[in-house]
């Protein structure tokens, strides 16, 4: 439940949704679409523990889930148009030159073969390999709040290369195999072209290794924190004659031990308070990769407070390896909140699973996939809309209308994260 929502608030929630949905009626060509997408999405907001099309027809008073499949299957409707329309209730709500964009991907378990893209593949959700589906997901965090801006479906390579399954899912010709990051990339320029207000990009260490991901960056002159796995290629610090030309990211922890060269530094607000860590970092040369004009690469380290139980049963500190780029005038505790805002990805991935329905779908083909989650999405970014909207109100009762701060400062107490409490209205 969403702290310090009063019946009031709901009841105003509630208006605005159906200003919201009627407000994207001109998407669909005829009347009866236009009534289940309401249904669709208010079903998706809903306090249902399972969020199908049976459970959600009974809701809305409909006989079976025929309308809502036809919805999602046959119904002639653009996914992409709908996306759009997201894109432009998140930028023109939430937006904030200060922004973050934050790039990973979530899994959904499926049983089977036919739905689009589902493959015996890792499945981070899990941490095996195991049969799921893979979604390439984009968040947009501001100050203000955090939720999806775009989304892709991953499809594996024995999916591209099947002619005749991706016929029987309706997989269009003009999509090929593409990586992870590669889908990235395509969310991320496709955000620069729609004018997208925004600073940095972060995403974790199964994206910051890749080095078209990194190239793209530099091209475009954006600011990153990446998490980078211990044998990234790096040379430095500069100046050091006795590092080797070429080093991996973890050999250079040493130097950092060495100097002493930690500082205390929340990462955000977490579940159970600030997240203090010890944070190092220095300048570093990443070969055959410069960053662009102006800016600079730092190797930011992260160690937890006290030393942990690792695998194998040894005890000693946790450590893990950011990538920055920066223009030169950054400070630690700016790339420090930076670091700490990629875990509203993961916020967003537990709240789309949890209270919007976003994994529960019960469809199979390409254009029915991309339906459904454009919908979650949509439910997702009104919570987030309406939430901001009350801490706003809240803040400004409690302030006499001072407003909130920059989210780049008070770092060392936390306070620049993104708040992590959302719920449904209920």
């Amino acid at each position: 439940m969403l702290i310090d929502v009063m019946p009031e608030h709901v009841e105003g929630w509630a208006e605005e949704l159906a200003s919201l949905t009627a407000g994207l009626g001109h998407l669909f060509a005829r009347p009866e679409p236009r009534e289940v997408f309401a249904d669709l999405i208010e079903g998706l907001l809903s306090d249902l523990g399972r969020k199908n099309g049976w459970t959600m027809a009974e809701r809305a008073g409909h006989a079976s889930p025929h309308r809502i499949q036809k919805f999602l299957g046959e119904a002639s409707w653009d996914a992409e148009a709908l996306l759009a329309e997201v894109q432009d209730y998140v930028t023109s709500r939430l937006g904030d030159g200060q922004s973050t964009l934050v790039l990973d991907d979530t899994q959904v378990i499926k049983k089977g073969t036919r739905s689009v893209g589902v493959a015996h593949q890792h499945c981070g959700t899990t941490g095996d390999v195991r049969n799921c589906q893979v979604m390439v997901m984009l968040t947009y965090a501001a100050g203000c709040g955090h939720t999806f801006y775009d989304r892709r479906l991953y499809l594996p390579a024995v999916w591209a290369q099947d002619a005749p399954r991706r016929r029987d899912a309706g997989v269009p010709e003009e999509i090929t195999f593409a990586t992870k990051p590669e889908l990235g990339i395509a969310m991320l320029r496709g955000a620069i072209d729609r004018s997208l207000p925004f600073v940095w990009v972060a995403a974790d260490a199964d994206y910051g290794k890749d080095p078209a991901l990194r190239a793209f960056l530099h091209e475009n002159a954006l600011p990153y924190v990446l998490g980078v796995p211990v044998t990234l290629p790096v040379a430095g610090p500069p100046g050091k004659p006795y590092q080797p030309a070429v080093a991996k990211a973890g050999d250079l922890l040493h130097y950092a031990l060495g100097r002493d060269r930690w500082e205390r530094r929340s990462q955000g607000e977490g579940s159970k308070g600030q997240r203090y860590y010890d944070w190092a970092w220095f300048e570093v040369v990443l070969p055959g990769q410069e960053p662009a004009n102006g800016f600079a690469h730092h190797l930011l380290i992260r160690r937890s407070t006290d030393k942990k139980q690792l695998a194998g049963g040894r005890v000693d500190f946790e450590y893990a390896y950011f990538l920055v780029h920066h223009r030169r005038d950054a400070a630690l505790a700016e790339a420090v909140c930076r670091a700490g805002v990629r875990w509203t990805i993961e916020e967003n991935n537990e709240q789309a699973k949890q209270i919007t329905g976003l994994g529960q779908y019960q469809v199979r083909r390409w254009n029915s996939w991309h339906r459904h989650v454009t919908c979650a999405m949509l439910a997702l970014a009104f919570l987030a809309v309406q939430r901001a909207r009350h801490c706003e109100q809240q803040a400004a009762s409690e302030n006499d209308g001072v407003s909130n701060h920059a989210p780049e400062q008070n770092v060392e107490q936390g306070k620049g994260a993104p708040a992590r409490e959302m719920s449904a209205y209920r």
